[in-house]
């Protein structure tokens, strides 16, 4: 396929504002491309050369970009950033600039492979010579082709569609419905890479499909927790009896581990825990599936001790503080994670990681276990002491069937200063990628009208005023994704400390953009002074939920505050608007 089929495929698919329609053009999209090239055509439609857990990145801010456009259309830099300014999309300014007719006709392949050297180029010099072979690149595209490329290495493609619109359109591709999107999902909810599921349905079929199975070395996506306000509904949920578990305060991780492979460590990671870089292939995970292997040396070497062959390993990371024997908050661990200075930190804030599932053991997928089936194995590989000087430990867990049991364990983990319960359903298989009442969370102040706090993102802020001009932020509008887009909830003025205000508007300052991104829908009459791209999630906490004419999620917070920054958490895994009218009506 020529890649500027494909830019045509992107343009009808921006310009299309019905989702039906949208996965029809992308299932069309999906049949005319080659069996060798499908998994190009899904990451690039989705703004990426990789699955996300490669962490590809190009690190082209957007005033390189702007550079890179005037560079590819001599046009002066100055009138390239004026007309960013006015338009707020690169893709569009480029295709503004872009007089010539100079078209090489460059293939879907031809495009990401030269892309994919641009974004693996590193070392001395090659911030510039990204910049020449963009524009480059740039040069040799026709101008609706130029468009969606030069929003890709910043990461404002954003068409309104995610992986699952993909496996909906891979469906479609087949039988001109979604009846197979289920199936589909199951694969990808086991093996996140879409690229892999599209090369697999493309080449093999549903058939192929059926027979995908986890893979060492490619996260799952990870099951997640419902909400419950009374031990005595949760129990009747779990037909009379559950596992009981202290909720750790700290980060998912997800660890991979293949004795029969080896992998180097990076320089900063090699720290003196070890005797040489070569090691046993460790991967470790996030819950939006970041790789954040390198930020963890002592995990890496704890990991290479476990007497098996192979195996994936679900769990929380916590900073520990040796001295105290305590735990340490949360703002505290997730300074771990980190690119830079990681020797540093991992001596000053070391970390834990209580193992409270296994997924996968020597060449065997667990999923379809019960998890009493899955703890008995854990149990076996790991070791059930309190291992103070050990970084990887065997959850807790205790049976009840009781109100009361469950109640005395609650008070005895909140006496430990950790943040509540984890209940589990004892006959449950494992769920990937799904939320639902085998695991239901119960933390402090779930007792309360609203039973959870609630994850949302950042759509701009307000210039501060008296006191808080010296912030530059007076007050943020926070949102909520729906469906691809973004629907506000509510403007935090009040509860920040005035360190926390110096931290949200650096971070703020890192995302604002000069226009509205397109997928934000915000009343008129609470614009604020700054737009910002969405990327930044907070953690709110509110004393209850009601109906809003104001905000366009129709629901707002009362009495909202900022309780911490999420950078564990990606977009998709914001709170949903069922969720918050669920918690409307709990």
């Amino acid at each position: 396929m020529k890649f500027k089929t494909l830019a045509k495929f992107l343009n009808k698919i921006e310009n299309t504002p019905s989702r039906l329609e949208m996965t029809a053009v992308l299932a069309d999209l999906f049949k005319q491309s080659q069996k060798d090239e499908i998994d190009k055509v899904c990451y690039l439609s989705l703004g990426r050369l990789a699955p996300k857990y490669e962490g590809i990145e190009f690190n082209l801010a957007e005033k390189m970009m702007v550079r890179i456009i005037a560079r590819s259309t001599k046009f002066e830099e100055k009138e390239v950033l004026a007309a960013f300014k006015e338009i707020g999309d690169l893709g569009d300014v480029i295709k503004r600039f872009k007089k010539t007719k100079d078209d090489f006709n460059l293939s879907v392949s031809d495009v990401f492979e030269m892309l994919f050297k641009i974004a693996q180029d590193s070392g001395t010099g090659s911030q510039e010579r990204k910049i020449k072979k963009m524009a480059e690149l740039l040069e040799k595209l026709d101008s609706l082709s130029a468009k969606y490329i030069a929003r890709i290495p910043v990461n404002r493609l954003r068409l309104g569609f995610s992986d699952m619109t993909v496996l909906d359109a891979l469906s479609w591709m087949e039988n001109q419905d979604k009846s197979l999107r289920p199936e589909l999902e199951r694969a990808f909810n086991v093996l996140a890479d879409v690229g892999k599921i599209a090369f697999v349905f493309k080449t093999k079929g549903i058939k192929g499909i059926k027979k995908i199975k986890s893979e060492v070395g490619i996260p799952i996506r990870a099951a997640l927790a419902e909400r419950l306000k009374k031990p005595e509904e949760i129990l009747e949920k779990m037909d009379g009896q559950c596992a009981l578990e202290p909720k750790m305060d700290g980060f998912r991780c997800q660890i991979h581990f293949d004795r029969s492979k080896k992998f180097k460590l990076k320089d900063e990671t090699n720290l003196s825990l070890f005797e040489n870089k070569e090691k046993y292939f460790v991967r470790i995970f996030s819950r939006n599936l970041d790789n954040t292997t390198h930020m963890f040396p002592e995990i890496i070497k704890a990991v290479q001790k476990l007497k098996v062959d192979n195996a994936i390993l679900d769990g929380e990371a916590i900073a520990f503080d040796p001295q105290t024997k305590k735990f340490l908050s949360f703002q505290e661990t997730v300074q771990r994670k980190r690119k830079h200075g990681i020797l540093e930190k991992a001596i000053e804030v070391p970390l834990k990681v209580f193992v409270f599932d296994i997924l996968y053991l020597n060449n065997k997928p667990l999923l379809n276990m019960t998890f009493k089936q899955r703890r008995t194995l854990l149990e076996k590989i790991l070791n059930k002491s309190k291992g103070e000087e050990k970084a990887i430990i065997l959850t807790r867990q205790i049976i009840v069937k009781k109100p009361n049991e469950f109640n005395q364990f609650f008070e005895k983990v909140v006496s430990e200063e950790l943040e509540g319960l984890m209940a589990k359903k004892l006959d449950a298989v494992y769920q990937a990628g799904n939320r639902n009442f085998n695991w239901v969370k119960y933390k402090v102040g779930m007792q309360s009208d609203l039973a959870d706090t609630i994850d949302c993102v950042v759509m701009g802020y307000y210039k501060g005023k008296g006191k808080r001009t010296n912030f530059g932020i007076g007050a943020f509008l926070v949102g909520i994704v729906d469906k691809n887009k973004f629907l506000t909830v509510s403007k935090i003025g009040i509860g920040l400390t005035d360190k926390q205000w110096r931290e949200i508007h650096k971070r703020c300052q890192k995302l604002k953009t000069y226009k509205k991104p397109k997928e934000y829908q915000v009343n008129k009459n609470i614009n604020p002074d700054v737009w910002c791209k969405p990327g930044l999630i907070v953690e709110i906490e509110a004393d209850t939920i009601t109906r809003s004419p104001i905000h366009t999620a129709k629901l707002a917070l009362r009495f909202p505050r900022l309780k911490r920054f999420r950078d564990d958490k990606s977009l998709n895994e914001t709170t949903k608007k069922n969720e918050l009218e669920r918690l409307l009506k709990s």
